[in-house]
């Protein structure tokens, strides 16, 4: 299924925010590095899905209607044994269930627990003056708290990306603090600049949210995925 295809499926059933699932499909058919994360319908196929991608993994409830997955218990991290994910996937179910019961509930997605790194967040919303923003900065919960961020409008070319990163404040957490690893830099703009053209090519694409995106001495992955569409088709 291609990219449009995503998009059309998503509208034709009257949703603008897309799955995790879908949302990292887009992304990944856009060059992105995501994790790896499948769709499981059933306990016996989020098992079946555990063991093929090898554990640990992690479950997530998969629904357009539950925006914060976490609060309502619909995440479960660093599985280790088919009896733990198929524990997990009925907790998921059951939270989801009782905090949203209304919620169309497509699954769980499950995806392999990702090696530890720096965490980065890159997003893109649209401006109604200026047109698609990104943003830049260090991801996870530090997003929130620091809102140590950077903009720039796009397209953006390869020193507008070096730019975004070394504007942070939290550079140097970057570069190796006090003896921890450097981060790929470059992988990193190269990174924003993919986001940037994906989003100047695809105008249907209201918000994006990479975060977090682990970054590593050797590369990043996108661990989480967000995607939101525009109301209506955009020309």
């Amino acid at each position: 299924m291609t990219g449009q295809d995503i998009i059309n499926r998503a509208r034709s059933e009257g949703r603008t925010l897309l799955t995790e699932v879908e949302a990292k499909d887009l992304l990944k058919q856009a060059g992105i590095n995501v994790v790896d994360t499948r769709l499981a319908s059933s306990r016996e196929e989020a098992i079946s899905i555990s063991e093929e991608l090898g554990f640990p993994v992690a479950l997530k409830i998969a629904s357009s209607d539950v925006v914060h997955k976490s609060d309502a218990g619909g995440v479960e991290l660093g599985l280790e044994t088919a009896e733990q994910v198929g524990k997990a996937y009925d907790n998921i179910i059951a939270a989801i269930g009782k905090a949203f019961p209304d919620a169309k509930v497509q699954g769980v997605s499950v995806q392999k627990m990702a090696r530890p790194g720096v965490e980065v967040i890159v997003g893109m919303s649209k401006d109604a003056q200026f047109g698609p923003v990104l943003m830049f900065g260090l991801g996870g919960i530090l997003v929130e708290i620091l809102k140590d961020v950077s903009f720039r409008i796009v397209p953006l070319v390869k020193r507008d990306a070096a730019e975004m990163i070394r504007d942070i404040k939290g550079y140097p957490i970057l570069e190796g603090y006090r003896g921890s690893e450097a981060v790929d830099v470059g992988n990193l703009e190269n990174l924003i600049l993919k986001v940037s053209d994906y989003v100047e090519k695809t105008p249907d694409i209201k918000e994006l949210d990479l975060n977090p995106v682990f970054a590593y001495g050797d590369g990043a992955v996108a661990v989480d995925a967000r995607v939101v569409l525009e109301d209506e088709i955009q020309a």
